[in-house]
């Protein structure tokens, strides 16, 4: 008699996101989605085109832009780490992208508050610098990396990732942040957006 039993499949072994993951991955898509409408918004209202930055102005909208899309991007990865099966991306793909978003975010708090701990004791700047607006974007950011390390650790662990999948992630993404960030100014002033100076 022909059995009856099928192989499993490669998706059912995986355990399924709990109820904190998927809340956590719903938020941080709400933050970063709410985060690029802000971007939007300078664009729409021209917020740029006057004042001092006026002379770059065609310049910060480019890269206006390229924040927006980064910003959909860590919404789009957020989404995706709770999805099942898991779609367009492979598992150590996305991996790959939670890691590097956790890790960009968990430098630039941490670079943050090391800053704010310079100024606060007198090594640099000056104390007016700390201001109640400046706390709470760095508390934002804090809530967003917690947020990420949230999603990142459930879907490594549930994944079962490699640890080159973590360490590519972890150095790669600020090596490729710090790439972007430096050939962007670089292109916008050979394309004559942005002066040398």
């Amino acid at each position: 008699m022909a059995s009856t039993h099928r192989a499993p499949d490669r998706h059912e072994t995986r355990p399924r996101p709990g109820i904190v993951v998927t809340v956590a991955a719903a938020l941080v898509a709400l933050a970063c989605i709410g985060f690029a409408v802000v971007n939007v918004v300078f664009e729409m209202t021209d917020r740029f085109a006057e004042g001092p930055y006026a002379e770059h102005a065609s310049a910060i909208s480019v890269m206006n832009w390229l924040v927006v899309a980064l910003k959909l991007l860590g919404a789009a990865v957020a989404i995706l780490s709770v999805t099942q099966p898991p779609r367009l991306l492979s598992p150590a793909r996305l991996g790959v992208l939670l890691w590097g978003a956790f890790t960009l975010l968990s430098v630039y708090v941490l670079g943050s508050l090391v800053q704010a701990v310079g100024i606060a004791s007198g090594l640099m700047g000056s104390t007016d610098q700390l201001t109640m607006a400046g706390a709470a974007y760095v508390l934002f950011f804090l809530l967003l990396a917690t947020g990420y390390g949230v999603l990142t650790v459930s879907y490594t662990r549930r994944h079962q990732l490699r640890k080159s999948v973590t360490a590519l992630g972890v150095v790669g993404g600020p090596v490729l942040l710090g790439v972007v960030l430096a050939a962007a100014p670089a292109a916008l002033t050979a394309l004559g957006l942005m002066s040398e100076t």
